[in-house]
């Protein structure tokens, strides 16, 4: 393979400019059909994207020679279907996050990419992005010493698309595997790991307060890093706007990390020194990084970061937490 081939399943808003146009930008990928079941809105992002080919069939995509791999971006009920279709027929998959509804789908997909040797990969996207690379180099460096403990802080305010209309796929556990805890938590679980090694152990309690959806909206989670290092994390989807914060603390023998995920591109560094402080932009297309690491893979000129294997580990940490599912976590 000289050159990757991109088709996408479920051109919905994540593909607009997160992802969709970055296939074209990367070198030796190519971005040539696309398939949402709704025919016209397939025909117009096709449009707009100048996109050779467009389906309203899954099946369709997948059996098209000119497509050599599949970005799955369609919300999580459908990840492990769609993958496992596109690698029995023999095409590579790049798979939104989460992985799929649960650890088991994961675990399935995962079945299928051995059996077949097609490889497959996962948009943890902030494994790739310089500035969570920045903050992996801190910590490798060791900045602020020997890690001791991570702190995750997260508080929001009810998501306007959600209150007094009908629940988005997010907050519908049967369309996405759990709530909004879920969707971002996924992102912060995933990025831990990659820096600190396997969480080992992991437990929490989710609840329901404030009935505006069916899946929980406020999480408290203790976890367990192989390492020793040791997490706790809050999540509140039903604050007020004025209460809203996102932060997340790495806390060690010399100092402190204070970075977010989600709210602004600063990276504060406090030790005995005094406070040094980072910015780093995200680029334009957010997973254009991951996407070229996952090209190179297939072209056999490097490795991604983010796969199968390492994006089922987020799911799993998940569905202890918010499952109650106290096993330790294997790794």
């Amino acid at each position: 393979m000289e050159e990757v081939k991109w088709g996408i399943i479920g051109c919905g808003d994540v593909t607009e400019v997160k992802s969709g146009p970055a296939f074209n930008k990367v070198p030796n990928s190519t971005l040539v059909a696309v398939m949402r079941r709704d025919a016209d809105k397939a025909a117009d992002y096709a449009r707009r994207h100048q996109v050779p080919a467009w389906y309203d069939d899954a099946d369709a995509l997948i059996n098209d020679p000119n497509v050599t791999a599949i970005y799955v971006a369609t919300p999580p009920d459908s990840h492990a279907d769609y993958a496992i279709r596109a690698m029995r027929a023999g095409k590579p998959v790049y798979v939104e996050k989460p992985m799929a509804l649960n650890a088991a789908e994961c675990d399935a997909m995962n079945q299928v990419s051995r059996e077949t040797g097609v490889p497959l990969f996962v948009a943890f996207y902030r494994r790739s992005l310089p500035y969570f690379q920045r903050v992996k180099q801190l910590v490798d460096q060791g900045v602020i010493g020997a890690i001791r403990y991570v702190r995750i802080d997260m508080n929001w305010q009810p998501d306007e698309r959600e209150v007094g209309r009908e629940p988005g796929w997010r907050v519908s556990p049967a369309i996405s595997g759990g709530g909004l805890f879920h969707d971002y938590a996924s992102h912060q679980f995933d990025f831990l790991e990659y820096i600190l090694g396997p969480i080992t152990n992991a437990s929490g309690i989710a609840r329901n307060q404030a009935g505006l959806y069916p899946a929980d909206d406020i999480v408290i989670a203790n976890f367990e890093f192989g390492s020793g290092v040791l997490g706790t994390g809050s999540w509140c989807f039903t604050v007020n706007r004025e209460q809203r914060t996102e932060t997340t603390q790495l806390i060690g023998s010399a100092g402190t990390i204070t970075f977010s995920f989600f709210e602004n591109f600063l990276i504060r560094v406090e030790t005995t020194a005094g406070i040094e402080e980072y910015t780093v932009p995200f680029p334009a297309h957010v997973q254009q990084p991951l996407i070229e690491s996952v090209v190179s893979d297939l072209l056999g000129a490097g490795k991604s970061p983010s796969t199968g294997e390492t994006g089922a580990r987020a799911s799993a940490i998940l569905d202890r937490i918010a499952g109650g599912n106290a096993d330790a976590l294997s790794v």
